[in-house]
């Protein structure tokens, strides 16, 4: 049974959505308990003098009478409750965050938009994977923010006065899916953003990350088409296209988009559009934490790791006792392999990084049984919290797992999408073969190997006569030279004569 004390809850009143977060502290990381959203759409509410309506506040506290028995067992002391834009903005917000505080019994703050920022900032950087110098842009229901920063130390914080129900409001209040529509949206956004735009630019990130409920239904997009995970200028300018086709608000219908997100998307888009072109960004990540991340992690007061994902591996091999040396032992000539094959199979760091991470996990599937332990493994990838990885790397690592031994399924390597399915083939090969040669679990049984790449051959050449002196290992090479044949990846073997061994 939990105690009180373990737990910890953050609300965000939002102007779209209200969300509740309840975690406990587990080795230096937060274990879920519980997740709870509810559209309010608080910012729909406010009339042209900024006063809230009086069914906007009511819909706003029927939702805290929800959270309020989630918080009854937790102290006052653990629990934070913050709002947002439409409570900044609302003549009226202290009649709303009276009644709101004596419903919860906690204090609601109305956090202004810098600090907004500063936690988002902090629970993205607590939980999302990637190079450190970054750029967090979080589109709320009243509010943008964009943040920049290196590590755990946020540098610019910016809050803007636009957001998915206020354009929603403005610009699509016809419920019309126009080019012109768009057009308004977009350019009211780039004028918003462009005073900022040149501060932000020298900053230099290295990743862009989006924290907001319109970054994570655009992926959700992505996935059900088949697109890999990073967002760019052309997918999104393609969905504009798409839903402009529905013609109407009410009739719009993109594959992957949920109900419940599809009123407020198009404007959500046009402002994300606008904040590629200001800022001319490559390509964006989804992030895996936000402002309640932030709120939660700040009231632990646990340090920052620099690298997440790290932390992230250590907590699963404890978890389920992996044997940490073999783990290394593999990852290590994976890594050897993946540095001779490279170049010629167009693999960069975030295909190292992966496969590295495959080759650290691969043998989770033991504590549940040796039966089945690729299986188990992906079963359990699929369904743990993975902090600094993607929901699209998620998949793909669980794919990996399930393809570590025995005949390929292309499929589950297909429907990946955090890379290129070509690349996920060539990281599934070099994972299968490190097993295999690091399968005496010994530093000093591991061959000195040297790999050759030409397409989607795969020359491996070996020692004078190390096949015949390990029979085990060279029934099972022997082996995978036929299952990866069988789906069309070649393997040559070649020994090295006694003249120059």
């Amino acid at each position: 049974m939990l105690k009180s004390s373990s737990l910890y809850a953050a609300i965000d009143l939002g102007s779209n959505s209200f969300h509740m977060l309840v975690v406990r502290e587990v080795a230096g990381s937060i274990q879920i308990i519980s997740r709870v959203k509810r559209k309010v759409r608080l910012a729909a509410g406010l009339d042209s003098n900024n006063m809230l309506s009086e069914q906007a506040m009511e819909r706003g506290w029927q939702c805290l009478r929800l959270f309020s028995e989630h918080l009854q067992d937790i102290p006052n002391n653990q629990i934070r409750v913050v709002a947002t834009a439409t409570l900044r903005l609302a003549k009226n917000a202290d009649i709303f965050v009276q009644k709101a505080s004596e419903i919860l019994g906690n204090t609601v703050k109305v956090i202004q938009g810098e600090e907004e920022a500063r936690l988002i900032y902090q629970g993205v950087a607590h939980t999302t994977g990637g190079p450190d110098q970054r750029l967090v842009v979080d589109i709320g229901g009243g509010s943008t923010e964009l943040v920049t920063g290196t590590g755990a130390k946020a540098e610019q914080l910016f809050s803007l006065e636009m957001g998915c129900v206020t354009w929603l409001e403005r610009y699509f209040s016809d419920r019309s899916l126009t080019e012109e529509n768009f057009a308004q949206a977009e350019k009211a956004a780039h004028a918003v953003v462009a005073p900022i735009a040149d501060a932000l630019k020298q900053h230099d990130w290295k990743i862009c990350v989006g924290a907001s409920g319109t970054v994570q239904a655009i992926q959700e997009i992505m996935i059900a088409q088949g697109m890999d995970e990073l967002i760019t200028l052309d997918k999104l300018q393609q969905l504009k296209y798409k839903a402009i086709q529905c013609h109407k608000l009410e009739e719009l219908e993109i594959e992957g988009l949920t109900f419940e997100r599809a009123l407020v998307f198009p404007s959500g888009l046009s402002i994300l559009i606008a904040i590629f072109e200001a800022l001319s960004i490559d390509n964006m990540t989804l992030a895996g934490g936000a402002l309640r991340e932030g709120l939660v992690y700040g009231m632990l007061e646990l340090p920052i790791e620099q690298d997440i994902r790290a932390r992230t591996l250590r907590n699963i091999q404890r978890r389920f006792q992996v044997d940490i040396e073999q783990a290394s032992r593999v990852s290590q000539l994976a890594e050897h392999f993946f540095l001779q094959v490279s170049k010629d199979w167009n693999l960069d760091s975030r295909c190292r990084d992966l496969l590295i991470a495959a080759c650290m996990l691969h043998e989770i599937g033991l504590s549940v049984d040796f039966r089945k332990g690729p299986e188990h493994a992906g079963y359990l990838i699929t369904n743990l919290d993975l902090p600094g990885f993607t929901p699209a790397q998620k998949r793909l690592l669980a794919a990996l797992l399930r393809n570590q031994q025995g005949p390929v399924d292309l499929a589950t390597l297909s429907q990946q999408n955090a890379l290129p399915i070509q690349q996920a083939y060539y990281l599934c090969r070099l994972l299968r073969l490190a097993i295999i040669f690091a399968s005496r679990r010994r530093d000093d049984t591991l061959p000195a190997l040297r790999l050759h790449a030409e397409s989607t051959s795969l020359t491996i050449m070996l020692p004078y006569r190390w096949l015949a002196e390990h029979p085990l290992r060279s029934e099972n090479l022997q082996q995978e030279v036929q299952w990866q044949g069988y789906v069309n990846w070649p393997i040559t073997l070649e020994e090295r004569n006694s003249s120059n061994s």
